[in-house]
């Protein structure tokens, strides 16, 4: 009797054994399965999420090319130059040809910025040169070209063209960068307490505003030459013809014309020594008459002691 209650106890321990096995084995098997469907799953998102990851960068790429190109294209579709050019004319009048010129450059938007005029003369004839700096709008500078070419003879044209893109970048981009220092610098000076503080940021948005006004006359000064073409005309009148005569050799003279020159000669040279003669008259006077008396008062004292 005292082994069938063991026997009893050890069956039961045995089944809960068995039970509890198969209970862990169901567990781990969900487990795994649960595990393996996540990982599946990840492994179907990856690719996705990589394409995707692809696609985003291939977009940016793209856009960044397409804004780059727009950049270029615009740069270089933006173009400042600045045109120049010298002629030098030979005319009739000068007044009339300057009158002509302030006219054609009026005439195309423009005007005269200098101008400079010079007398010249020999003997009794005179001529006028001078010089007229005409500016005009950038679209009309060949028109005014050719009208100053046609206003006389032209003896020298030349035109030049600088191209000043880089620089007016420049300078606008540095304009943009002082303006953007500037209002940080006074969103500081506003929010400083300290005097020390309050001086320094003063000092440095002064310099600041400085810099910023000395660039936007930079900019300023470079735009007006790009916006108005500088067009400098040489006018000159012709140089009166001298016709030089040659003389005749001495030998070439004649007897008669050779002793009418001499006798001419010794009239000149008696004219000039009497002319001296009345220059020297009191001198004479004034200085040697003293001086004769001088002498002879002291030859007479000689005189005089020879006597004794």
């Amino acid at each position: 009797m005292r082994r069938r209650p063991r026997l009893f106890v050890t069956v039961l321990l045995a089944l809960l054994v068995v039970l509890a096995g198969c209970s862990g084995a169901g567990d781990s098997a969900a487990g795994g399965n649960d595990a393996g469907g996540e990982a599946t799953n990840l492994d179907q998102s990856t690719p996705a999420a990589s394409s995707g990851g692809d696609g985003g960068s291939a977009d940016e790429a793209a856009q960044s090319g397409d804004a780059e190109s727009a950049s270029s294209t615009q740069f270089a579709a933006r173009r400042e130059l600045i045109r120049t050019g010298e002629v030098r004319l030979l005319v009739d009048d000068f007044a009339s040809a300057e009158r002509n010129l302030t006219a054609a450059v009026e005439a195309r938007g423009g005007y005269v910025s200098d101008t400079s005029q010079q007398v010249r003369g020999r003997e009794n004839e005179t001529w006028t040169t001078g010089t007229v700096v005409l500016r005009v709008p950038k679209e009309n500078f060949s028109a005014l070209l050719d009208d100053v070419r046609a206003e006389g003879e032209v003896q020298q044209s030349k035109t030049a063209t600088e191209d000043v893109t880089e620089q007016v970048v420049d300078l606008e981009a540095r304009l943009e960068n002082l303006r953007a220092e500037r209002d940080r610098l006074r969103t500081l000076y506003e929010s400083a307490n300290e005097t020390e503080d309050v001086l320094r940021v003063g000092q440095e948005l002064s310099e600041t505003q400085e810099e910023i006004e000395r660039t936007e006359a930079r900019l300023r000064a470079l735009e007006g030459r790009i916006a108005y073409s500088t067009l400098t005309v040489e006018l000159s009148e012709p140089r009166p013809e001298y016709e030089q005569i040659r003389r005749a050799a001495w030998y070439d003279t004649s007897a008669v014309t050779a002793f009418l020159d001499s006798v001419d000669g010794v009239i000149v040279v008696l004219r000039a020594a009497f002319v001296g003669a009345a220059y020297a008259a009191p001198y004479v006077l004034v200085f040697g008459l003293p001086l004769v008396g001088a002498a002879l008062f002291v030859r007479r004292r000689r005189w005089l002691r020879r006597l004794r």
